[in-house]
């Protein structure tokens, strides 16, 4: 068999999930498990890869996702406790009366500042901004858009950093390894995001009105990620970048409205629900499980001790695939703190039972669908790069490179592509976080692929590899799972089809300049 029938064989459960989700629209957790079963019958077939050996790699993704699918679950029941104690609901309030007299820097407050923190702490702000955007009287289809394009400035962020540490955990790099590459790209990037929210929304004219914020606003995000990832003292607050770069792109823009003479808070907006959500709920005692999410992994990086004891003394390593250790890290991962932050707000928000229930029988609707497809693509991953194991020795390693999906394949684009392969790479991580609707999940899919295929052309392999990071996270603002989402909680269901057409060609302009800085970082560093 030919090489070019493999790669084509490789690719054929991707293909097939992907026409499953855009023609069928089959759920994405089922087409995800059709995808993964046909992947385990290709690798019997064609890649000399028992069942055994398939389902050892499968069940190694399962738990290589843990740091992504864990901090998801905890993230979703935390943002479910939040909605059942009101304190959702007040954190909305508080941002309906941001900047209203300054339509740039309220786009980016909001979208880009806001939108990044919440994403980067754990929730979901293509489900928390679109009623603050109809309240302050944004139409329907800016109320979807905004959000969905704002939180991609940084989304290699997300989760408290989980999409980052995925990567580092694929690649085998180190995390501020990880965080220096994915740095070069932020400044452009979000500040072509920044710029491309106010063309939505005003074009031209608001663009050039609102030239300021926008341009201080992506660069504060950008730079925010670059400073943290090269400055050895910040280091310890990577898997925080996000949030971080948030509250700072805020905290600009509120020092601009301040010179200029502008009202930041203005509560003249709000009516009398909102009147009465601000009585019965403290502002303060609604954010709390964000921040003491957020102090806690603060301590648990920056203190030293505390650091090396929780990543080194309980790393916890597993070993499901014979010489692959896979560390665990229980308890310094986003995931345990998050739940703790959750458990401890209770002291303040100080929930009834009635609203303990009610989240987690919220929790139990919305999380099996998004945390099966997230489980099954990283499975889905790890197999690709393991098919073809055989033991050799303790450990087992790949023999023969044509019995191995992800080196086939890497090596058949290198030799189709060569010198322009850098410029498919953000596309193919655009097309990887469409079907899978997840950054993470898409680097799961291609990290390893991408990196095989730089080295063979002698090309910077982690630049290479991080490319398809962005265009997995540019891929959000076109994803129909997450516009969809939008819609829902401001009854807007339908608009989202409208928001994909006006924004599929910013979204493609974006992932070319991504191409390019790719082709030009993969060859000078």
């Amino acid at each position: 068999m030919g090489m070019g029938f493999l790669s084509i064989m490789t690719l054929l459960p991707i293909i097939v999930i992907f026409l499953l989700i855009a023609w069928r629209n089959t759920p994405v957790h089922i087409a995800s498990l059709i995808g993964w079963a046909l992947c385990v019958m290709i690798a019997l077939a064609f890649f000399s890869t028992s069942l055994a050996v398939s389902i050892r790699a499968s069940l190694a993704g399962v738990v290589q996702s843990f740091p992504v699918t864990i901090v998801c679950a905890a993230t979703l029941l935390q943002i479910c406790f939040m909605e059942e104690t009101g304190a959702l609901r007040r954190i909305c309030t508080f941002l309906k009366t941001v900047a209203i007299t300054n339509k740039a820097s309220q786009i980016m407050i909001i979208n880009l500042g806001a939108g990044t923190t919440l994403v980067s702490a754990g929730a979901t702000p293509v489900a928390v901004l679109p009623p603050v955007l109809r309240g302050l009287g944004y139409s329907n289809f800016m109320a979807i858009a905004l959000p969905a394009l704002g939180f991609d400035a940084l989304c290699t962020y997300s989760m408290l950093g989980a999409p980052l540490v995925a990567f580092s955990d694929i690649t085998g790099v180190s995390l501020i390894e990880a965080s220096q590459i994915f740095a070069l790209y932020l400044p452009i990037i979000s500040t072509l995001i920044a710029f491309a929210m106010l063309y939505l929304v005003g074009g031209t004219e608001l663009m050039g009105a609102g030239f300021f914020p926008a341009l201080s606003g992506g660069l504060i995000a950008g730079l925010t990620a670059v400073a943290i990832a090269y400055v050895p003292a910040l280091h310890p607050g990577i898997v925080l970048t996000g949030v971080i770069a948030g509250v700072l792109v805020i905290l600009v823009e509120c020092l601009y409205l301040k010179v200029k003479g502008y009202k930041i808070l203005d509560r003249s907006v709000l009516n009398d629900e909102d009147l009465q959500v601000e009585k019965e709920r403290r502002l303060l005692a609604a954010f709390s499980p964000w921040l003491l999410t957020i102090s806690l992994l603060f301590f648990v990086n920056f203190y030293q001790p505390v650091h090396d004891f929780l990543t080194l003394r309980l790393g916890m390593p597993v070993q499901i695939i014979p010489g692959q250790k896979i560390y665990l890290r229980v308890f310094w991962n986003a995931y345990f703190w998050v739940l703790v932050g959750t458990i401890v707000s209770a002291i303040w928000l100080k929930p009834t039972g009635t609203q303990i229930k009610g989240s987690l029988s919220k929790f139990g609707k919305r999380a099996p669908k998004p945390l099966i497809s997230l489980t099954v693509f990283f499975a889905l991953g790890l197999l690709m790069n393991n098919t073809g194991l055989q033991p050799v020795g303790e450990v087992w390693q790949v023999t023969d490179a044509m019995h191995n999906m992800v080196s086939v394949l890497a090596l058949e684009s290198a030799r189709i592509f060569g010198w322009v392969y850098p410029l498919i790479v953000a596309p193919l991580g655009l097309f990887g976080g469409f079907v899978t609707s997840s950054e993470a999940a898409a680097l799961g899919m291609f990290a390893k692929y991408n990196f095989i295929a730089a080295k063979e052309l002698f090309l910077n392999p982690l630049v290479v590899a991080a490319a398809t990071g962005i265009g997995a996270g540019l891929a959000s603002v076109i994803s129909p799972g997450k516009l969809q989402n939008a819609a829902a909680v401001i009854d807007a269901v339908g608009e989202e089809q409208a928001v994909i057409r006006k924004v599929f060609p910013i979204c493609l302009g974006m992932i070319i300049v991504a191409s390019l800085l790719c082709f030009v970082f993969s060859k000078f560093i």
